[in-house]
């Protein structure tokens, strides 16, 4: 899923809580967003938050599902813009079509990455497909890239094969970066680490981390213990930086996390809608710019081929200036 909010909020991403530079265990609860109109899906959101714009270049994940999506077309997102960011798609059940500006066009599967490079910018559309599973679940992520690489050509890549981790009751997807000595396929413009990990039932188990990353555990499922305290189903637990493990288990069914990490980024990144900018004037620009795409014209956004419907009309602006912020140095 995409920021599909018809009265998006301005997000400082960058601009709030400082980098911890020694190991902590702050606690941020998920927030319910609701997207589209009256019949809309709730997602999940625990970044950006308040008190936790980014970890990492990681600044944006959304929990969706479980959805029963039988007799229904399930998923229908027509073709959006993105600026400045790649896009994680993660699925857990079901199965989403990505079309995109750029030619794609992929059924993605749990299991399986699809990552998105908008870059200076790209178009894309996510949709159920007519023979879908029955059940829709999933987490949409997002990564802002660094200054020197935001307006890079836009680009898809799909890895169907990802690193697998175990060791005792713990078993690992490394979806992007590095964990553990292993890497990931998948092209990462900053120091970066994204892990899908599964602990059996009552393990107790050791995660291995890079000090130098600053980490957060999202809860997936129930029973998450993270150094000895439950964390909730849908929360996000900021762990700093400095730490080389994270003490991890799972309760009699066993639990599910999403690690996320990396260096941290203390650049200035203004995110509105489904752009990543860098400033107020860049965001209308890019607004502008799709508007004129959705009637036609020739734009850095393209279009979808093959898709059989209009595309999303960007939101108002507020009628104030969006204002970037810089997260405080450590």
């Amino acid at each position: 899923m995409s920021n599909l909010e018809r009265h998006p909020h301005e997000t400082t991403a960058g601009g709030l809580a400082t980098v911890s530079p020694e190991p902590v265990r702050r606690l941020l609860e998920a927030r319910e967003v609701p997207l589209g109109g009256t019949r809309a899906m709730v997602v999940r959101r625990t970044l950006p938050h308040r008190d936790l714009p980014t970890v990492g270049a990681w600044c944006f994940a959304d929990d969706y599902g479980p959805s029963d999506v039988r007799g229904s077309a399930g998923m229908q997102v027509p073709p959006h813009p993105h600026t400045g960011l790649q896009t994680v798609t993660w699925l857990l059940e079901g199965e989403v079509r990505h079309q995109d500006s750029v030619g794609s066009d992929q059924r993605v599967r749990p299991g399986q990455l699809s990552l998105m490079t908008a870059g200076r910018g790209i178009t894309h559309a996510e949709t159920s497909p007519a023979d879908h599973p029955p059940t829709l679940r999933g987490l949409q992520l997002w990564v802002a890239l660094p200054d020197r690489d935001r307006h890079v050509a836009p680009h898809f890549e799909h890895h169907a094969e990802l690193p697998l981790l175990s060791d005792g009751g713990l078993a690992a997807t490394l979806i992007v970066g590095e964990l553990a000595g292993q890497r990931s396929p998948a092209t990462a413009y900053t120091p970066l680490v994204g892990a899908d990990v599964s602990l059996a039932a009552d393990a107790v188990a050791r995660l291995p981390l890079e000090p130098a990353f600053e980490h957060a555990v999202l809860a997936v499922s129930e029973g998450v213990v993270v150094d000895g305290e439950h964390v909730a189903k849908a929360a996000m637990v900021y762990l700093g930086c400095g730490r080389r493990d994270v003490a991890l288990a799972g309760g009699p069914a066993g639990a599910r996390l999403l690690l996320l990490g990396g260096a941290p980024l203390e650049e200035e990144l203004l995110m509105w809608w489904n752009f990543v900018g860098r400033d107020h004037d860049e965001i209308v620009a890019f607004r502008t710019e799709w508007e004129a795409a959705r009637t036609g014209a020739s734009t850095r956004f393209g279009s979808v081929p093959r898709y059989d419907g209009a595309p999303l009309a960007a939101p108002e602006l507020p009628t104030v200036r969006l204002k970037p912020r810089r997260r405080p140095p450590r």
